[in-house]
């Protein structure tokens, strides 16, 4: 693919390896958040989804190129559908799962060239989020507007959680990363 010619090995390696983990967390995560949305009526998902798409915002903040979290999230999607994994709605998958990845690229590589702040982290986890619990919605659940304004609301605080999370992994890794420069020389 001529698109994908941009990357290193190494890049698609660790955009496997976060849209791996997206998906790993996502079994651990959503059962969780039932227990805490279900009495509320809010779909699962909506809350759940902030701690699974930091993966997305992880490899984006990682990588710094465009396309990553389009990418990343396009590889979610289709190992969602080739396996049947915990989440697949079958091909509609592709949709609901790839948007979220395209949004971020669209609002944040758009405007910026690199993530630096948690601030950055904090929105593009919040764009992610939102963008899957509206098309979850639009797409399975089309929720009344009040629970829907509802589920948004939580699909913001989680996404934006989910987006700290991802920074302070983030920051950790650039620390290993630096430490074992430092011992090198």
């Amino acid at each position: 693919m001529k698109g994908l010619r941009g990357f290193s090995i190494y890049e698609l390696v660790l955009m496997a390896l976060m849209a791996s983990l997206g998906i790993a967390t996502k079994p651990i995560v959503v059962p969780l958040a039932h227990m805490v949305t279900g009495p509320l009526f809010i779909p699962g998902g909506a809350f759940a989804g902030g701690f699974y798409m930091l993966w997305l915002v992880l490899a984006a903040g990682m990588i710094g190129k465009r396309g990553v979290p389009t990418i990343t999230a396009l590889i979610q999607a289709l190992m969602i559908v080739v396996t049947g994994a915990f989440g697949s709605h079958g091909l509609i998958s592709i949709l609901t799962y790839t948007l979220p990845g395209l949004m971020i690229d669209l609002v944040f590589f758009t405007f910026r060239r690199k993530w630096e702040t948690p601030i950055d982290f904090f929105f593009a986890g919040m764009v992610a989020n939102v963008t899957g619990t509206y098309l979850t919605n639009l797409v399975f659940f089309r929720l009344p507007w009040i629970p829907l304004l509802m589920s948004l609301a939580s699909a913001l605080l989680s996404g934006g959680i989910g987006g700290v999370i991802a920074y302070q992994i983030y920051c950790r890794i650039q620390a290993t990363g630096r430490r074992k420069n430092e011992e090198k020389e």
